[in-house]
């Protein structure tokens, strides 16, 4: 059947957003309404006629209207086949009418979960009559329409208009596959709930969901299509932000904002982040976020011309005046004052984002690597390590000042691509070796970074002289710890663990480095 016009439509529905405006165009097309509980009262109150389902049915709502809808006259009025000679003669034996649109959004389990609500409360928030409707009319889609959002409302009343009361098989195609996506999420979200509930960090089978947040231009290259999807979990960051002004953010500055965004939440006090590539080229602690600013980009300024530039703290104008001399191509802020604002208005092309609040680096949660037939799942790196976790391994134990920057330094590692290395002095990181195969290689490229960003400035001497230095794992070798203290680093932190861990001590020592072992590693591929 290709088109087929509404003449019956059920609506039973949690959200009531434009439903009354709906409901009247459906009248005004002489659809026939029936209806549930709250719904039906809704739709009453507003001056329409509506048939109760417990009417239709002949068979009254029970147990705290766990059962209204599952009856054979609804499902059999849905799932008849119009073209079907027995499934018409068996509606006409049982008195069963068709009904040819379902409307129906579904008890609100994510959002009773999100708020915190008790066990029973969440699972009598799990909807059975309204996913097993939607899936019935969604198979059905040859002769019913199903409408799971209150989004599509205005597109199915300009169909109808255009139709005069119809639908083209088309329209009910692209719902039908819109409402099972609906309850493959609903699906979803109980059985993480359920997982969750069950301390199963990794059930027997798992599945995921999102709702399309943005379609992109492209992926990582222009040949690659791509798309900004969201989980609701509403973790602040990159999913919950608003877009203040700007061009349309790329997937290549998503991805680098988040990792922007994520490193900067680690850190406690005013703090920025500079990311180029997924990489932090500067990261500051400071005792406003301008002095943090300021920081950040001394350590690397010809690497942050078109980075993004995060902060942990309320973007001010100070900041956003300085950040305006240069190209930057995102900055990310929980918020921004309103002279900020004004002051970046004026950078057309800036994108802005105001995320509302930080994420929490120490919760759970679960990130996801695709690979050939399957993906790899992880928890979150919610590793911290405080001062009372380090083990002083050398004969020289680190200075209090050089044991605050090793804490910075083993942090800001979590967040760098490995092999990494970090150097930093006085809470600034100075240089920044990522992604390199060899530690050696990443040690070395880190101190030459600092010593190019000192000559660039004036400076008589590298900024590794007098630093300190993280690495995410283990040194396999002394050459990566050589090439550190001959660059100038008074004090290393790494996790330890090598088989070489003596010879790697004995090392530190002959250079009379103060070393500390984390007993974790933080890996970033």
């Amino acid at each position: 059947m290709t088109t087929v016009k509404i003449r019956r439509a059920i609506l039973s529905v949690s959200d009531k957003t434009g439903l009354i405006d709906f409901a009247k165009a459906l009248s005004r097309h002489g659809v026939e309404l029936l209806s549930t509980g709250g719904t039906a009262k809704a739709l009453a109150d507003a001056g329409l006629t509506v048939k109760e389902v417990g009417a239709h049915t002949g068979f009254p709502e029970m147990m705290d209207g766990r059962v209204k809808t599952l009856h054979p006259t609804i499902h059999g009025g849905i799932l008849a086949r119009r073209t079907v000679a027995d499934h018409v003669a068996a509606m006409e034996t049982h008195r069963i009418a068709p009904i040819d649109l379902v409307v129906v959004n579904l008890y609100p389990f994510e959002a009773t979960v999100a708020k915190g609500a008790d066990y029973d409360d969440c699972v009598e928030n799990i909807d059975i009559g309204g996913p097993a409707m939607i899936r019935s009319a969604a198979k059905n889609h040859e002769s019913v329409v199903v409408v799971v959002e209150a989004a599509q409302y205005a597109d199915l009343v300009t169909a109808m208009d255009t139709t005069g009361g119809a639908t083209d098989l088309d329209l009910r195609k692209r719902y039908a596959a819109a409402a099972y996506a609906r309850t493959a999420a609903y699906d979803s979200a109980i059985s993480g709930w359920f997982a969750g509930q069950l301390n199963q960090e990794f059930p027997p089978r798992v599945s995921l969901a999102g709702s399309l947040k943005q379609a992109l231009r492209y992926g990582e290259n222009p040949h690659q299509a791509a798309a900004f999807y969201v989980d609701g979990t509403n973790r602040p960051g990159i999913a919950t932000a608003r877009q203040i002004q700007g061009k349309e953010l790329s997937y290549n500055n998503l991805n680098d904002t988040d990792a922007a965004f994520e490193a900067v939440a680690e850190l406690d006090t005013p703090a920025c982040v500079i990311v180029k590539h997924a990489n932090p080229c500067g990261v500051a602690l400071g005792a406003t976020p301008h002095a943090a600013y300021l920081k950040a980009l001394a350590c690397d300024p010809v690497s942050a011309f078109g980075g993004i530039v995060a902060f942990n703290r309320t973007l001010d104008a100070a900041s956003a005046a300085e950040i305006a001399k240069i190209f930057v191509e995102v900055i990310v802020a929980p918020d921004a004052d309103a002279k900020a604002l004004e002051i970046l208005a004026a950078k057309k092309n800036l994108r802005l984002l105001l995320t509302g609040g930080l994420p929490d680096p120490a919760a759970k949660g679960m990130t996801i690597k695709t690979l050939s037939g399957g993906f790899l799942a992880q928890s979150r790196d919610s590793g911290r390590i405080a001062k009372a976790d380090l083990k002083v391994v050398t004969k020289r134990a680190p200075t209090a000042a050089e044991l605050d920057d090793l804490l910075f330094a083993f942090r800001v590692a979590k967040h760098v691509k490995s092999n990494a290395i970090v150097y930093v002095k006085d809470g600034a990181t100075v240089g920044v070796g990522a992604g390199q195969m060899s530690r050696v290689d990443s040690s070395r490229i880190a101190a030459w970074k600092a010593a190019e960003a000192a000559k660039a400035a004036g400076e008589a001497q590298s900024r590794c002289v007098g630093s300190v230095v993280a690495s995410d794992a283990f040194f396999p070798f002394a050459d990566g710890l050589l090439a550190a203290a001959d660059a100038g680093a008074t004090a290393v932190i790494q996790p330890g663990g090598s088989m070489r861990d003596n010879e790697v001590i004995a090392a530190a020592d002959e250079k009379n480095l103060a070393m500390v072992f984390t007993g974790m590693r933080h890996f970033r591929h």
